[in-house]
């Protein structure tokens, strides 16, 4: 924990994002968040964002690119990301036409083509989970196991979203452990503890976070991100809470 910086994702901040793209990195670096990992720009060249980044001292943690831009654009995606100083292009969702066997045996072969790309260049491409993908296959295995285990793990990483991956009745630390060194970035949210399994401020939720955050560095992590897909706060609030809940974490450890 002590050393592993913090950073947000941009997908909790896209309303405040959409009106003033500027103003709300300036908020998050005022918050004490060491980097942010992007769901897009703001419509600006990679050029202009990384002017932005230097003058609030915030780095690139990583980028997250839908399937598509990887398939189709993939050079672009590394030259902005080496533009940014960003290590990482992240696969953020499938879209629910796309998660049959099948699909997924295409994904698998496009992940490995892609990972391999981005490892010439430099870059890590690592897949980010939801919990549609812990639905058991034919063979028995869920289809994240499948994801990270028919790909070469040079090619391919993990981002492990905590989150779902406790909605879907896993063990996240056990997925940590099982994937180490494998775990550059980790997603970090809370649940709430009722029925509704609502996201939760970091602290605030039933996710066994003290676990997570002991082994971020055994198992190589590199960035915490902290992501509220929604909130019954604003979202600067929520992330505020979050950050401050890793800061006291930070102190005590």
């Amino acid at each position: 924990m002590i050393k592993i910086p913090v950073a947000v994702q941009m997908y909790t901040l896209r309303e405040e994002s959409a009106q003033d793209f500027a103003g709300t990195l300036k908020k998050v670096a005022e918050l004490g968040f060491d980097g942010v990992e992007f769901a897009g720009y703001g419509g600006l060249p990679a050029k202009e964002v990384k002017v932005l980044l230097d003058e609030l001292g915030l780095q690139a943690a990583a980028s997250h690119v839908p399937l598509e831009q990887l398939e189709n654009n993939l050079a672009g995606v590394i030259e902005d990301q080496k533009i940014l100083g960003s290590k990482y292009v992240v696969c953020p969702y499938i879209m629910p036409d796309s998660r049959s066997e099948d699909d997924y045996k295409a994904l698998i072969s496009l992940l490995d083509k892609v990972g391999e790309t981005c490892r010439q260049e430099g870059i890590t491409l690592c897949y980010h989970n939801h919990d549609f993908e812990l639905n058991r296959m034919s063979d028995g295995r869920t289809a994240l196991e499948a994801i990270f285990d028919d790909t070469k793990a040079d090619n391919v990483h993990t981002e492990l979203d905590v989150y779902w991956l406790t909605k879907a009745g896993e063990k996240p630390v056990e997925w940590i452990n099982r994937y180490q060194k494998r775990t550059p970035l980790i997603h970090l949210k809370d649940m709430t503890t009722d029925g509704e399994q609502f996201f939760a401020e970091l602290g605030t939720g039933g996710v066994d976070l003290d676990a997570i955050l002991h082994m971020g560095e055994e198992a190589g992590v590199q960035w915490w991100v902290v992501e509220q897909d929604l909130s019954r706060h604003t979202p600067f609030e929520s992330i505020e809470i979050s950050i401050n809940y890793l800061k006291e974490k930070h102190r005590n450890l």
